[in-house]
């Protein structure tokens, strides 16, 4: 899938009204992943990813993920675009099912496995525990 491609899917999704507010989503949405998984599983991530996007999550990848549920994942993409986290939700939604769609099943199995089971939703895969 290229770019363009990505960022219509998660406007679709996200019912945003330009690519441009579709890209600032996708952005603080990999930004907090980026924050909660391994640096490996963040650069197997970027390498289904397209160009861009696998480029600005490795720039934010941290030496140690960072342990926090789901409220506090909605939190933070709130605060990073200036949202409430109900919002938040919302865009997640769009940018990780987007995610699970663009990615391999076995990246996609390990993404989640890194995660906990709540999160899985967000992916719009219920039924994968992690």
């Amino acid at each position: 899938m290229r770019y363009d491609e990505f960022l219509a899917r998660v406007r679709e999704r996200g019912e945003y009204t330009d690519q441009d507010q579709a890209a600032t989503i996708t952005e603080a949405v990999l930004g907090v992943l980026a924050q909660r998984i391994t640096p490996g599983e963040v650069d197997d991530l970027a390498a289904q990813l397209p160009g861009a996007l696998g480029e600005m999550l490795t720039g934010a990848k941290q030496q140690q993920p960072e342990i926090f549920g789901i409220e506090e994942f909605h939190r933070r993409v709130a605060e990073r675009v200036g949202e409430r986290p109900r919002t938040a939700e919302r865009d997640a939604s769009a940018v990780l099912t987007t995610v699970a769609d663009t990615v391999s099943g076995g990246e996609l199995n390990q993404l989640i496995s890194q995660l906990p089971s709540s999160y899985a939703a967000l992916f719009g895969k219920p039924d994968l525990a992690g």
